[in-house]
């Protein structure tokens, strides 16, 4: 019908301009060319483009969302494609954060691997985006829309990829369990991955786990490294709070809960922890540095050195990214003050998100944020327990699939072991005895990260690269040794 009216609006601007001849050419140009838009995407790619927008358009948040929903349309899906009712299951131990485990039966020739996503995301508010974060909208050839990175693009694929492997008639040997669950990046015993293997470890147990959380990078839109994220740091967030007296906004003083909390967070905003690379990161800059050219590849070579440059390290800090894999970081990420706006504050809080590096101990974090906030006045507590969790084995059979099908699809393009610089829901399978390895085949820009932020997105071209990436290397890994 959008054909139909494109062709109407430009048979009126045009026909009694032309001749008859020219505006018959002419529009059989635009019919084919709008055929070709139409049609350019296969019937994969155009099923996981489906299953994309139903995850997009459904709210997960924690403040509105709801993750069964989206966990009950994907348990659907793979029943309308012929999966046994027994072998999807949605369980919610809360009514609206449900979770999802799927399982395509194999040969049991080897250990099942299991396929992990969440389905919740973060907050977005339609007013500080350019669109509507929970519609799935592609524009300039990006997908926009809350979850389109983190990490809805891979829970769609593993549906779409699970949904082609029983129409083909694949039967891998081992079986393959899909895992789409609640509450990432939550230390609770409530729900999600920690709940399944307190509650369902049956259900989830795999000899190997592929995750979200190693990303290919982009730079000047060229594709530089698959990254295979093996390690992560260490999830902490800390409560700071000032107490006061307060009194009539009439009769202030200096002594003011809310300028104590602000001055304190200055000084933290000052702060830079010290760097201290690890066995990863380490190897992760040495071989950085061979791929890049310029000043970015001679500071990478000069802060692996003993003992590392200063100035190569203060302009490789200047890239998120990178200052994230050199060092602990701690950043102010919620604010709350005062109860009323004719009383001085009585109570000013913040929340301080760390991400702490493997190794390094919580409580000397806890040490240098009261050190650094310099005042006696700023309560500081941990808000939850941390779990630490060790790095995965490079284990040949993983580091040669993922190898081999990127180098199939991106010739030359390398792999690279990577700490993840956020934390994920594979420490808790680390922790009981299955490894993690997060690789997804999807590339980003690393200079345009936008995940957790405003208009987050990922390219189009990149997102079906990276179905095609996990549907290849999953059949690697379960075709046979």
């Amino acid at each position: 019908m959008k054909i139909l009216e494109t062709i109407i609006r430009i048979f009126h601007h045009i026909i009694f301009k032309m001749p008859l001849v020219l505006s018959l050419l002419f529009i059989i140009t635009i019919l084919s060319e709008l055929t070709y838009a139409q049609g350019k995407l296969s019937e994969q790619q155009i099923l996981l483009r489906e299953i994309y927008q139903d995850l997009i358009e459904i709210n997960t948040t924690d403040s509105e969302g709801n993750t069964t929903h989206a966990a009950k349309a994907m348990a659907e899906r793979l029943i309308t494609a012929g999966y046994p009712e027994e072998d999807v299951q949605v369980l919610a131990p809360d009514p609206r954060k449900g979770n999802l485990i799927a399982r395509l039966r194999g040969t049991g020739v080897r250990r099942p691997l299991l396929l992990l996503a969440h389905l919740d995301v973060v907050e977005a508010r339609k007013e500080d985006w350019s669109f509507d974060p929970f519609k799935l909208n592609e524009q300039d050839g990006y997908f926009y829309g809350r979850g389109t990175i983190d990490d809805k693009a891979m829970a769609a694929i593993w549906i779409a990829n699970l949904i082609l492997y029983r129409q083909e008639g694949f039967i891998p040997d081992r079986d393959l369990i899909i895992c789409l669950t609640a509450d990432e990046e939550i230390e609770s015993n409530f729900n999600g991955v920690k709940w399944l293997l307190n509650n369902h470890r049956h259900m989830i147990d795999a000899q190997y786990c592929l995750n979200e959380g190693g990303v290919g990078q982009i730079k000047n839109g060229k594709y530089l490294v698959n990254g295979v994220q093996v390690s992560e740091k260490v999830y902490q967030s800390f409560r700071l709070e000032v107490k006061n007296s307060g009194g009539h906004s009439s009769l202030p003083t200096k002594d003011n809960a809310i300028y104590h909390l602000a001055e304190g967070l200055i000084r933290l905003s000052k702060y830079d922890f010290p760097v201290k690379l690890n066995e990863g990161t380490r190897v992760y800059f040495e071989r950085m540095s061979a791929i890049l050219t310029g000043q970015v590849a001679a500071d990478m070579k000069a802060v692996v050195r003993i003992p590392p440059d200063t100035a190569a390290i203060s302009r490789l800090a200047e890239s998120p990214i990178y200052n994230a894999l050199l060092r602990t970081t701690c950043v102010a990420t919620m604010l709350n003050a005062g109860h009323a706006e004719n009383a001085l504050p009585q109570t000013a809080t913040a929340i301080v998100n760390c991400r702490i590096l493997p190794g390094e101990s919580p409580d000397k974090v806890l040490q240098t944020l009261i050190d650094v906030l310099a005042d006696d006045k700023i309560e500081v507590s941990p808000i939850q327990e941390v779990t630490p969790s060790p790095p995965s084995p490079l284990v040949p059979e993983i580091m040669n699939a993922i190898e081999k099908v990127t180098e199939e699809i991106w010739p030359g393009v390398p792999i690279i072991p990577t700490m993840l610089t956020g934390a994920s829901d594979g420490l808790y399978l680390r922790n009981a005895g299955i490894p993690v390895y997060g690789v997804s085949g999807l590339f980003v820009d690393i200079d345009d990260i936008r995940a957790h932020g405003k208009d987050e997105r990922i390219g189009v071209k990149a997102f079906y690269e990276g179905q095609e990436f996990l549907y290849r290397l999953v059949k690697v890994l379960s075709s046979g040794r």
